[in-house]
């Protein structure tokens, strides 16, 4: 378990701290709210990485108004005609109440059908698109994997979906196995692609270091723009929420 340790560095800014065994401070701000994390080299004490928070702070500053400028969906009501995403493009709900088993059923350019029981709650159609999300995702991700695996020369010993509310994906490096978040099936299929490439680096150099990004520079030379992208794109409401 990381120990991190909260450093101020001016009235309205303060850092996450986390020490490891690494040769160079790294900085990072997260969505929503501008989260600052710096892992820092073990030797370096706490008056070094404020100096160097410092020297980073207009950076800080621009990563943290694009957040703040970043879409928000309300929380979703699952009701006719309400806006929902697949794959990055907008589609229409449409309710179809019958005494019938829940379904998604998805045909059109323009809607995605959800079949529901008369009187179903919001949190039953929830599950039953999120269900269908994560089907429609999993159909997707193993053929990435495929594809990816020739290109690297790794292999992913097993993968899962699951709901993440800080990270697009997780990879145990030990076990080789990923987690990808769900909600990347509201995401255009290269942003999915991105991610999934992003951790099986992972396999080859473990830390965020110029390595790995010599990695992604090899592998996937737009990975840049593809993330930008996707900090670009509306996010669902609780979504990156600590």
């Amino acid at each position: 378990m990381e120990e991190v340790k909260i450093l101020q560095i001016t009235s309205q800014l303060s850092i996450d701290v986390v020490r490891k065994d690494i040769k160079n401070m790294h900085l990072a701000v997260y969505p929503p709210t501008g989260r600052v994390r710096i892992a820092a080299p073990l030797r370096i004490d706490d008056e070094a990485v404020r100096l160097f928070a410092i020297s980073k702070i207009s950076w800080i500053r621009k990563h943290q108004r694009n957040f703040e400028a970043q879409d928000r969906q309300p929380p979703r009501q699952y009701k006719e005609r309400e806006s929902h995403y697949f794959l990055g493009k907008r589609y229409l709900l449409r309710i179809i109440e019958k005494e019938a088993p829940p379904k998604v059923v998805f045909k059109t350019k323009t809607f995605i059908d959800l079949y529901v029981r008369p009187n179903s709650t919001t949190e039953q159609r929830q599950i039953i698109i999120n269900e269908w999300y994560r089907s429609e995702l999993k159909k997707l991700i193993q053929p990435i994997i495929d594809k990816w695996e020739k290109k690297m020369g790794v292999t992913v010993d097993g993968w899962q979906v699951k709901q993440m509310k800080t990270k697009w994906g997780t990879c145990n490096i030990e076990k080789k196995r990923i987690w990808i978040n769900l909600e990347l099936a509201k995401k255009p299929a290269h942003c999915l692609e991105y991610i999934v490439v992003h951790e099986m680096i992972h396999l080859l150099e473990r830390h965020h270091n110029d390595r790995f990004l010599s990695l992604m520079e090899k592998y996937m030379p737009q990975w840049k723009f593809y993330k930008e992208e996707l900090n670009r794109l509306p996010v669902s409401h609780g979504e990156w929420t600590y």
